[in-house]
């Protein structure tokens, strides 16, 4: 299989020429265009209990969709839904962490699975979080440029722009030691301490989500009058 990452980083775009036989599985909904030597099967993948996992815990879809060249070569583009960057790791029984919402696409040999990350104390709070393990190609996109970072110790990262991280680092869900944090609850931190690769994005889906509220279309009262 070759592929290219297109258009990046800001509205990335990747391309895969499947030859006869090869697959590929991708998100319900990343599919862009495809040649007619394609097929399309939609499954859950594992089964409903797994598809109902991926898709209440993780924020996935609840079926995939599985991309095979079965009349010959043929080519076929995908897009996240987000506008941003799209990362490959090749993975040899291998491990990836990803955030909920960053899986794109893989070879069949990567197994997709959702995990909890729970907070102790009195926070009642997690992150939601998926395992993706296996021997092949990995695709993950990220919410605008993403920067690869080599953590080795301690490194501190805003839970919303923390997108992918190698299981050799240890990692804790915390919250933010500030007055305002506190109050409003508006910042969750990932420490993370080790050593491997960690893959931040640039933009934040909720800073654009708190951004966008206070010109959201209110109706008053006196409309209904």
């Amino acid at each position: 299989m070759k592929y290219t990452v297109q258009t990046r980083p800001s509205y990335s775009l990747l391309e895969t020429e499947l030859q006869l036989g090869e697959e590929l599985v991708a998100e319900s909904g990343a599919m862009v265009y495809m040649t007619p030597s394609i097929k399309m099967q939609t499954s859950t993948r594992g089964g409903i209990m797994k598809g109902l996992k991926r898709m209440v815990l993780a924020g996935e879809s609840f079926f995939q969709n599985t991309y095979r060249a079965t009349d010959g070569p043929g080519v076929i583009g995908l897009a996240p839904g987000q506008p941003g960057d799209i990362v490959v790791r090749e993975l040899t029984n291998g491990e990836l962490i990803l955030e909920r919402n960053a899986y794109m696409a893989s070879t069949t040999g990567i197994v997709v699975d959702s995990s909890f990350q729970g907070l102790k104390g009195i926070l009642n709070e997690g992150l939601f979080v998926l395992r993706c393990t296996g021997t092949g190609t990995l695709f993950f996109n990220a919410y605008g440029a993403v920067d690869e970072v080599e953590v080795n110790g301690s490194y501190i990262v805003d839970s919303g722009h923390a997108v992918a991280w190698e299981p050799t680092l240890q990692w804790q869900l915390t919250r933010a030691r500030r007055v305002r944090a506190f109050i409003f609850g508006d910042q969750l931190l990932l420490r993370f301490n080790g050593r491997g690769r960690l893959w931040v994005q640039s933009r934040n889906p909720q800073s654009l989500a708190n951004w966008v509220y206070p010109f959201r279309p209110v109706q008053r009262d006196n409309e209904h009058r």
